[in-house]
């Protein structure tokens, strides 16, 4: 106990801060990929690593000089692994939230357009993808697209995503609570474990927010079926009410907000 007593006495503010710094930094690593394939990559890191100190102990020279070899550039081979969600942290420090500039009643109403127009597509069957942007700017992740800056509503989606539209098979770009870009091609997943059943815009949907944070909705052709995509993970068969209260809570909109 005396030996307890006297390193706390010994703790400088310094040191608190320090530790709460780090505590905070190691929080929101752990957001930052929960839910995403960097979970599966670190859990084969620390298996390489027991295995490592298994060899060690058990005296396996050979395991235990090739494994030594390749956790002596471990810090490489960390950038590389998870060169996507390091990207994605880093860019998260820029913040660029979708609502900035708009009072509570517009942001009400986007997100009103927005489901009725989703509603309208799904039981016409017409196919959609509609990507919201969050705090990450999107347009380094955008292929051709036909600049519109228009206001957000239903009967302009609508129309953009008809069959008989020239910019209806790529994405619909909404920035800063403003439709601003159509017709853009986005990047595909290459996620291996993702059902050969799901469709180009779904994969697209998942593919680009799997590299930023924007938020993608999807309504498929063939089913007529809503779908939301946030980090990657893809949720399905959404109605109106519950699409509604999904991007109510992603895209946080605030009462009393800036006009």
């Amino acid at each position: 106990m005396d030996g307890i007593f006297d390193v706390l006495k010994n703790i400088r503010w310094h040191d608190l801060l320090d530790i709460a710094l780090v505590a905070f930094i190691i929080y929101r690593i752990i957001l930052l990929i929960k839910g995403t394939r960097a979970v599966q990559m670190l859990l084969g890191l620390a298996v390489i690593l027991i295995v490592y100190v298994a060899s060690q102990v058990g005296g396996l020279r050979t395991l235990h000089w090739l494994l030594d070899n390749f956790l002596s550039s471990i810090i490489l081979v960390i950038i590389v692994i998870f060169q996507h969600d390091i990207r994605r942290a880093l860019m998260h420090v820029g913040r660029n939230p979708f609502f900035a500039g708009l009072s509570y009643r517009e942001e009400t109403e986007v997100i009103d357009e927005l489901v009725k127009a989703c509603v309208i597509m799904a039981n016409r069957r017409i196919g959609a993808l509609i990507v919201i942007e969050r705090e990450t700017g999107l347009k380094d992740f955008l292929e051709v697209g036909t600049e519109i800056d228009a206001r957000v509503s239903s009967d302009l989606l609508t129309s953009i995503f008809l069959p008989y539209s020239p910019i209806h098979d790529g994405a619909v770009v909404i920035q800063q609570g403003r439709l601003k870009q159509a017709g853009c091609f986005l990047p595909l997943t290459q996620n291996p474990d993702i059902s050969k059943n799901l469709g180009t815009r779904h994969r697209a949907a998942i593919g680009l927010t799997e590299l930023v944070d924007a938020v993608a909705i999807v309504v498929s052709e063939e089913t007529g079926k809503i779908s939301i995509v946030v980090g990657g993970r893809l949720t399905r068969d959404l109605d109106a009410t519950s699409l509604k209260r999904v991007l109510k809570r992603l895209l946080e909109p605030r009462p009393g907000g800036r006009k």
